[in-house]
This record gives structure tokens, C-alpha cells and sequence, in this order.
């Protein structure tokens, strides 16, 4: 205190000195008096006054301080921040202690003090104004994700100490993203009137990942089935597509928990793991990660019993139904699987609020586990109100017709949670959809809550593309499964290209009348023309037109069944171009189908034909999703008769089945088979009733079997041409007539496992798989089939103003006719009818991309049959509104 009010004049030093003597010594009685008024009384210690500094005898007096170099401070604001005062002595110390006050400010770049005996000058020169932020050399995370990070913003004043934390946020950013090796050096640019740029120049480097997972104590399990139970896994060159080979620090203290639960499913209930480090190699690149875990004993099961304080349960029954026996190995996951196995139980009898719980007691001397499933005592539960909450578009109505359930029934969790897979199975709301259960007004009320998110309901498919052979190709769909938020499905699609066009219009209402009775129509037509390939040329065989109606009800049978009615209406007219596949060979001006230049089959296959056709449709499903499930079964069993009215008559059976298995980690398997066969009571000159039309057999190939081509399996004719040059016929498939014929019977059997990716393949909507498919067509009468063993030539002739083909060089007139071409020898060989499998593996991946659903599939034929036609890549595309 004297230091900064010595102010005073030499002669009054001495008086001065007196008074802060006499001020000592009060100062140093006031312990003793505070001492004494609390009635303590310790021996009093004699204290001695602390010296003061004293400045020096020729210390000069300030007598001005003047700030030289501010720009945008004012002088007085600068005068603030230091303690230097006009009438005080000027010495080293509080000039030091002065540039000691300015460097915390942060506000200059540079500042001195001078003293000219007495007059000081403080110069400064301020920091420079930000005039904005730039990032450079960011490639992995982009401004957007950085910015918002940094406080550093323009028009603020530039400080060191805010750079250096801003560079500490981006490299804990980049941490975060697994890049350990990133830096950022700071830059800062001069500009005009004391402002810059400031650029953090970012070197992002490589991502960091797990070099290695060491594991110590461990003498039951090897490393690799430890590392195996890991999400983390080490980089190596097979893991290049996997996210998890990262180092995350969350995701260590995961794994720990993934050790120990695998450890006590194995009957070790004293593991532990004592330690896990986590050290950065020398050239921060990569994570070596060393885990020290202590195993213990292993146990078994003791004495298990389930005690119920619930009058509606046998503790005895109970007991004798558990799945672990005095004996095995402890597992908790068993534990707790029985655990929830309990609640459920308890939940179905409409105990909701019922409480299950194990009581464990270790023995170990004999190294046992006993286990009491203790179920408490709890009341009824009655649904007390069902509440709908998110939904904007969808109508209430929608979702309560879901509800197993009604208000005022007693609760029962199996009817909630098929609740829940039926709400699912609408495909308008979130995956993994729960009705949540809230406590009522009273212990034994509970309130139902659907709390949703709504998503796209609506898909739309469009396609255009161009080709030699088709020229313009166009293809659209639109769909609506929750047509104004009623449930209603409607859709329209529309194809179109040269060789094929078809409309169909499709309406389904799943609660008619507000009942349970689904009805619907499809109204449509398709005009196409069959094809094969010749010389990587397409040729066109017979075209097909056909108008149609269906429509159909059904009702259920059960909570699982549903019975579906069906009646379809069809007009077919099959027709060949006559220009191509009709000849004259009598001579008499009236060409018919020649099986020289299409098939018997093929000029079997043409006329106007009518099909009344009547269906029934047994469908059972147990899936917790109809539009991705990952467990349950469904079932569905097809017959069709056609034959009241009509010109056709025939009889077909048609039946699919699959089976989801949730195998816990994300791994789904999926087992799925599908059949049928047809027969026609339909009599045909020459072909008897056992040939059913070309037009209504069964094909199989691609978008059903994959690894196979567009009807690419079962029977076929291929007419192979003579090469006179070689004297052999050509069997080359690109250089062969191929006809696919379909057939009257066929299965196909798929399994399918889907393989779980890292959480960003996840949020990509990635999800690969690998598959293996079996089928077979077959069943067709043999065909009449053409073998001439000489060349023949094909004239064109004008007759009655009309233009057609013959073999007759002449007309009836003795007119000559013009020679156009010559059907070289050629012979046709039947194959493919055989109910031998095929077989095919492959993988395919389903993405949500942004442009919609989409599949793509790659495919290996391991098993065929001559005469199969192979395709090994396919996929599909489509998007959703």
C-alpha cells in the first residue's frame, strides 16, 4: 500500500513512518481481541510487522502517463488495465508489473513503457482485427461440420490464447473421427488497416485404427475367440470395408462389457477385467489395445426354482418347465432370457406390472450357482385408455384397428405385442414401432400410447433408357399404400417401349365397411412381344395382348389366417407376324404357320382365347414386419380354376412359404420355398388335354432365380443351323435360336442370411447378404420339332393384291415369283425338362439410397442343366415418396 501511495514529500517521510508503526501495532491486537470476546485464551505468541518495501531514495514521481499507438482503445480504457498512476513513485517493479497487465489483456501485439524523468509513455500496438476464418486441406469433415466449432468469428479482436483453443476443438473433432495423427497450424494473413485472414491449415491424416488387441490372463478362451466376441477388430487387408477396426474410446469400454457378458454365459461369474489401455503408437497412427482380465472359476447350476407370490401360478409347474437343470454350466443370459420368458408369462395372464427377479447364491466351495426366480405379488391390469400420438397424415381409426386390445380389457402382453407387429407390418411408421405402456390413475390401470413416426408411404418407379434393339424405353409406377390416410392402396404403372407396352390400375381397401373384410381390383392390359436372340439380334417369336379384370375379397379366419377370394376375367389373343412365320406350300395363295419358320410350338400357341378364372387364397403370417421382417413365418396356398365360361380350361396350385430366424448381432436368416403345378382338362386337336398354352405355364429365371437370365431355366427348343463349311451344326448359344417353352410344374427354395455393417454402413440403409437358390421348371409334353435336311427357298408372290411368302417358284398364273431368302438345314433339339436342381450362390446388397430401394445381386451357377441360360449380375431400383 505505500508502494502505490507514495505521493508524499521527502520532509514528511518521518511522520509517515510513525503512523504505520502505530497502525501495526493496533493491527496486530486484533487477534488477541477476537480471541479473548470468544473466551479462547492461548498463549499469546509475539508477532513482528511484515516489512514494506520501501521504493528506492531516487525513485522518480510519475508526473504524466501519456498512450501512444491505440487505434481503436481509447486511452483511458488502456489506462485502466495497468496500475501506474500520476503522484506515484515510477520504479522497475510496477513498470514490470504494468507490462505484466497488458500482455493479459490479449489486445496487443507488441507494448513497451518509457520513463523520461517522470513523464512515461506507454506505446502499444493493438492486435489485429479478424476479417474472416478459413479452413483449408479439410477433405474428410467439411466446413460446416468445423465452424460451428470455433469461436474465433470476424470483427472480433485477434487473441492467441482463442486460436490455440480453436485448434485444440478441431483436433478433438477429428479425435472423434478416429483421425488421432491430425494437426492444424494456424496462419495468420496481413491485410489493410490492421485486419487478417486467419487460415488453419488442417493436415487430417489417416484414420486411426486398432493395430492390435493384445489380451493377458486369459487361459479357457484363445485371443481370436475373445477378439471374436469384440466390436472392435484389428486392421488387417480382409477388414478394409469394415467401420469398426477404428479406434473409438466408447466402443472400448463396449467391448469390456461384451468380454464379460461372454464370460458369464460360459459359467465364469467372477470375471473380471482388470485393466484396458489404449496407447497410440510412436507415428500416432494406429492403437495397440491390451486388455488384462482375471477369469476365476467356473460354475454350474445349483438347485433352480421359480417361487411365485402370484395365485394364478404353480412355483412347482414353473420350476420343472425352466430351461437350465442342476448341472449345466451357468449362463446369464439364460438367466435373463428366463427372466423375460417369466414377465411375459405374467403379462399374458394381465399382471403388467408383475416383477421377476433372480436371487443368486454362490457356492464356492462346490463352485455352484443356485437361482431363485422370485415372482412378487402384483395386481390385475386393465387397459385403462389407448392413446395415438405423431400422426399427421395416417387416421386414427388406422391404428386403433390394429389394437389387439380395447379399453377396459384386461391387459395381456402378447396381445400388445401383436399389436405391435401388425402396426408394423402397415410399413407407414418408424422401424422397431413399440406401443409403450404407461401407469394408469390407479395401480391396476395402464394407458396404452402409440406414439409414431410417420415415413413415406407412397413408391414411385420411373426407368427410360435407349437401346438399338428397343429404341426408347420408358417405365413408370406410383403407388400409395395409405391413400389419404385411410390404409387404401392404390397404384398405377405404366411400361412402354417397341416391343412391349402395358397400364394396370390397382385399388385395395383392407377394412371395407370399417370390418375386417379386405377387397380390391386390378384392372389392366399388356400388349408384348416374346423374344429371342439371334447374332446379338433380337427377334421377335409371337405377340401377345392381353385385357383383364380381377378383383377380390377376404376375410379372416384368425388372428394369424385369412381366406382371399379371387375372380379374374382375361381376353389373350397370341398372334405371329405373318410376313415372317407364315409360308404357302400348296401353292394355293393361303399361307399358314409354317413349322419351318417358327416352331410347332410356336403355331400351336396363336388364336383368341378367354379365361374365367375363379381363385382361393390361404394366407397364414406370423412376421413382426410384412415389409422387412426378422422373425416369424408366413404361409400362402393358391388354386385357381378356370374353366366357368371362358374357352380355356385348366386347373393350378400354387404355394410359398418362409421362416425368419433373428439370430441376435444383426444376422438374419431367412429360409423361403415356393411351388406349383397346372394341368389342362382343355382337348386340342392333336395334343389330347395334357398341354396346357404356352401363354398360361409357369417361367422361371431372373427376378425370381437369380444367377439365371430372363426365363432362363427349364425346358427350351434350340434350332441349331447346319454349317455346310464345317459340316456340323452350329451349337454356339449367341448364334442359336433359343425358345423357352415354361413349364407345368417348378420349385425354387431360397436361404438367405443377412450380414450386419458398422453403424455408418447402417445409417447408409446398407444391408448385404449372401444367398443360395435351388429350383426347377419342367413338365411340358415333348414338342414336334422340325429337322429339314434340305436347304429351302422362300419366293415372295403377289396374290389377289396381296403380298405373301411361298416355297412354289411361280404363281397358279405361271408368273414368276421373286426368290427373297433361303432357310438354310437346320435341326431342333429339345432340352431342359428335368426336375433336376439347379443351384446358385451369390451376394447382394439392399440399399435405401437416395433415389429409393435399391437391389443388387451377384450370382454363381454351381449346378445347371444344358441348356439353362446363366445371367451372374441383376438389380432393381426404385424410389419413395
Amino acid at each position: 500500500m505505500k508502494h502505490h501511495n507514495g505521493g508524499v514529500a521527502a520532509k514528511s517521510r518521518s511522520c509517515h513512518h510513525a503512523l504505520l508503526l502505530l497502525c501495526g501495532t493496533a493491527l496486530a491486537g486484533l487477534p488477541a481481541m477476537a480471541m479473548a470476546q470468544t473466551g479462547a485464551a492461548p498463549a499469546a505468541q509475539p508477532q513482528q510487522a511484515e516489512p514494506v518495501a520501501q521504493p528506492p531514495a531516487n525513485a522518480q514521481i510519475i508526473n504524466s502517463i501519456t498512450v501512444t499507438g491505440a487505434e481503436r482503445l481509447e486511452a483511458q480504457t488502456i489506462l485502466s488495465y495497468i496500475r501506474l498512476r500520476v503522484g506515484e513513485p515510477y520504479t522497475a517493479a510496477a513498470a514490470d508489473q504494468a507490462l505484466k497487465d497488458l500482455a493479459a489483456t490479449e489486445l496487443f501485439a507488441d507494448y513497451s513503457i518509457r520513463n523520461d524523468n517522470g513523464a512515461v509513455t506507454v506505446n502499444v500496438v493493438e492486435n489485429p482485427v479478424i476479417n474472416r476464418i478459413i479452413l483449408e486441406g479439410n477433405r474428410r469433415l467439411k466446413d460446416d461440420k468445423i465452424l460451428p466449432e470455433i469461436r474465433l468469428a470476424p470483427r472480433q479482436i485477434f487473441t492467441r490464447s482463442r486460436v490455440r483453443a480453436d485448434v485444440a476443438r478441431i483436433i478433438e473433432l477429428y479425435k472423434r473421427q478416429g483421425r488421432f495423427a491430425a494437426s492444424v497450424e494456424p496462419q495468420m494473413v496481413q491485410l489493410s488497416q490492421n485486419r487478417v485472414d486467419i487460415v488453419f491449415e488442417i493436415e487430417e491424416g489417416p484414420k486411426s485404427r486398432v493395430r492390435q488387441i493384445n489380451i493377458i490372463g486369459n487361459e479357457a478362451f484363445s485371443d481370436g475367440e475373445l477378439r471374436g466376441q469384440m466390436v472392435t477388430k484389428q486392421a488387417r487387408l480382409t477388414s478394409f470395408l469394415s467401420s469398426n477396426t477404428s479406434y473409438d474410446p466408447d466402443r472400448l469400454a463396449f467391448d469390456q462389457q461384451k468380454l464379460r457378458q461372454f464370460y458369464l454365459t460360459q459359467g465364469y461369474a467372477d470375471f473380471r477385467v482388470v485393466s484396458a489401455v489404449a496407447e497410440l503408437t510412436p507415428d500416432r497412427r494406429d492403437f495397440i489395445i491390451t486388455y488384462v482380465v482375471e477369469e476365476g472359476e467356473r460354475y454350474r447350476f445349483g438347485n433352480v426354482e421359480v417361487n411365485s407370490e402370484l395365485r394364478d401360478f404353480d412355483s412347482t409347474a414353473l420350476s420343472q418347465r425352466l430351461p437350465m437343470k442342476t448341472g449345466d454350466f451357468y449362463n446369464a443370459q439364460l438367466v435373463e432370457d428366463t427372466v423375460e420368458q417369466l414377465t411375459d408369462t405374467a403379462g399374458a395372464f394381465g399382471y403388467a406390472f408383475a416383477d421377476v427377479s433372480p436371487r443368486f447364491r454362490r457356492d464356492p466351495e462346490t463352485l455352484t450357482m443356485n437361482v431363485e426366480f422370485l415372482i412378487r405379488d402384483a395386481p390385475r391390469v386393465y387397459v385403462e385408455r389407448i392413446d395415438v400420438n405423431g400422426n399427421t397424415l395416417t387416421q386414427d381409426k388406422v391404428i386403433r384397428r390394429e389394437f389387439r386390445l380395447a379399453e377396459g380389457d384386461a391387459f395381456n402382453s402378447l396381445a400388445v405385442a401383436r399389436t405391435t407387429a401388425r402396426i408394423n407390418s402397415l410399413g407407414y411408421f418408424q422401424e422397431n414401432f413399440e406401443v409403450s405402456q404407461v401407469d394408469g390413475s390407479a395401480p391396476d390401470r395402464i394407458i396404452l400410447e402409440a406414439n409414431v413416426e410417420e415415413q413415406a408411404t407412397g413408391q414411385l418407379q420411373l426407368s427410360a433408357g435407349f437401346s438399338s434393339i428397343e429404341n426408347f424405353i420408358l417405365a413408370g409406377s406410383i403407388q400409395q399404400r395409405n391413400f389419404r390416410g385411410r390404409g387404401q392402396t392404390v397404384g398405377l404403372s405404366v411400361n412402354w417401349s417397341r416391343f412391349s407396352r402395358s397400364a394396370q390400375v390397382s385399388f385395395t381397401e383392407p377394412y371395407l365397411f370399417d370390418r375386417q373384410i379386405s377387397a380390391g381390383f386390378d384392372v389392366y392390359y399388356r400388349d408384348l412381344n416374346s423374344f429371342n436372340f439371334l447374332d446379338n439380334q433380337r427377334n421377335t417369336t409371337f405377340q401377345q395382348a392381353t385385357a383383364g379384370l380381377s378383383a377380390r375379397v377376404g376375410v379372416p379366419l384368425t388372428e394369424y389366417a385369412s381366406l382371399i377370394g379371387s375372380y379374374t376375367l382375361r381376353r389373350d389373343k397370341v398372334t405371329l407376324d405373318e410376313s415372317i412365320y407364315f409360308l404357302d406350300v400348296n401353292g394355293d395363295g393361303i399361307p399358314t404357320c409354317e413349322p419351318l419358320t417358327a416352331s410347332r410350338f410356336l403355331c400351336d400357341a396363336i388364336g383368341e382365347f378367354t379365361s374365367s378364372i375363379v381363385g382361393l387364397s390361404l394366407n397364414f403370417s406370423t412376421l413382426n414386419s410384412a415389409l422387412r421382417p426378422t422373425a416369424g413365418r408366413s404361409m400362402q396356398i393358391t388354386a385357381d380354376y378356370a374353366g366357368l365360361g371362358g374357352s380355356e380350361e385348366y386347373f393350378r396350385l400354387r404355394g410359398r412359404a418362409s421362416q425368419f430366424f433373428n439370430l441376435g448381432s444383426g444376422f438374419i436368416f431367412s429360409l423361403s420355398g415356393e411351388g406349383g403345378v397346372i394341368k389342362s382338362f382343355t382337348e386340342r386337336p392333336g395334343l389330347g388335354v395334357d398341354d396346357v398354352r404356352l401363354t398360361d405355364r409357369f417361367f422361371l429365371g431372373e427376378g425370381q432365380f437369380r444367377g439365371f437370365d430372363i426365363r432362363g431355366v427349364g425346358p427350351r427348343v434350340l434350332r441349331q443351323p447346319f454349317d455346310e463349311t464345317t459340316g456340323e451344326y452350329i451349337t454356339d448359344r449367341d448364334r442359336v435360336q433359343d425358345d423357352a417353352l415354361g413349364g407345368n410344374a417348378f420349385y425354387l427354395g431360397r436361404a438367405e442370411l443377412e450380414i450386419p455393417l458398422g453403424s455408418g454402413a447402417r445409417e447408409l440403409g446398407l444391408r448385404p447378404s449372401v444367398f443360395v437358390d435351388v429350383g426347377a421348371l419342367f413338365n411340358v409334353a415333348d414338342p414336334p420339332l422340325s429337322s429339314p435336311a434340305q436347304a429351302v427357298q422362300v419366293y415372295s408372290q403377289t396374290f389377289d393384291g396381296r403380298t405373301i411368302q411361298t416355297t412354289s417358284p411361280q404363281a397358279p398364273d405361271g408368273t414368276p415369283n421373286t426368290l427373297i431368302r433361303e432357310i438354310p438345314p437346320f435341326r431342333e433339339v429339345f432340352l431342359g425338362d428335368t426336375a433336376s436342381p439347379r443351384v446358385a450362390v451369390g451376394v447382394g446388397v439392399n440399399w435405401n439410397s437416395p433415389f429409393g430401394p435399391f437391389r443388387i445381386d451377384f450370382a454363381k451357377v454351381i449346378k445347371s442343366v444344358e441348356g439353362d441360360d446363366e445371367k451372374a449380375f441383376s438389380f432393381n431400383v426404385g424410389t419413395q415418396f
